[in-house]
């Protein structure tokens, strides 16, 4: 049994453009479909946040309007009170990639306000893309990216090709008006070559090591072909 290795957002708000802070942390789709499908692969799950600090749920990824009903917002709920890892986070800054089979992040716009700015994060990252360590992110968890860069000093990230929440989505969502910048833009700004698929529909793209998702609807699949990496 390997360990994957799942690197959380440790904050609970996304600071807006007007400085007010929307409530946030990491998407409970995105943290237990890709959880429960390690764990049927048999794989160990370790979670690393900023601090060790134990991460917090977005209370909107639990509504019943975006799990297809009361439902799905029970079995989201039942599925994130077994990922009982999230409750003993270890220091990122202690994480040995070595130690790892695969690294994980979900979103949520939780890793716009820290993982965008956290160096210890951005080297792991880079790290990771060095020496092609299967490498999954998901949704808003690609703006950790942009606090990857190369000894040269250029983005990590750029030439790659790779997904992530759009603009249009954003836009949908109702808060790209309300935001400092949006994560499409800074990472083709960064030189990634960004694939754009429908809103809300999933959409995972694999680039050597690396296998990013769009969206939340992306997060299943992508756990897939993360999975067929370590086979």
């Amino acid at each position: 049994m390997s360990k994957i290795l799942f690197v959380v957002t440790g904050v609970d708000h996304w600071t807006l453009a007007d400085d007010t802070r929307h409530p946030t942390g990491f998407w409970a789709e995105e943290a237990v479909a890709p959880y429960e499908a390690f764990k049927a692969a048999g794989h160990e799950v370790v979670v690393a946040t900023p601090g060790g600090v134990v991460p917090t749920v977005d209370r909107g990824s639990l509504a019943p309007e975006v799990n297809g009903g009361r439902e799905g917002a029970d079995k989201v709920a039942a599925s994130l009170a077994a990922f009982t890892e999230l409750l003993h986070p270890i220091e990122l800054a202690d994480v040995r990639l070595d130690d790892y089979a695969a690294v994980f992040y979900p979103g949520g716009h939780g890793p716009m306000e820290d993982l965008a700015v956290d160096a210890g994060s951005g080297r792991l990252l880079t790290l990771a893309l060095e020496t092609g360590k299967p490498l999954g992110i998901v949704c808003h968890a690609p703006a950790a990216l942009l606090a990857a860069v190369s000894a040269d000093g250029t983005p990590s990230f750029a030439g790659y090709r790779l997904t992530g929440f759009t603009n249009a989505e954003e836009t949908q969502a109702g808060l790209a008006d309300r935001a400092e910048w949006l994560l499409q833009d800074r990472l083709v700004q960064g030189g990634a070559d960004f694939q754009e698929g429908e809103p809300w529909a999933p959409h995972v793209v694999v680039d050597r090591n690396l296998v990013t998702g769009q969206n939340p609807a992306s997060s299943a699949p992508l756990a897939d072909e993360l999975l067929k990496k370590l086979a």
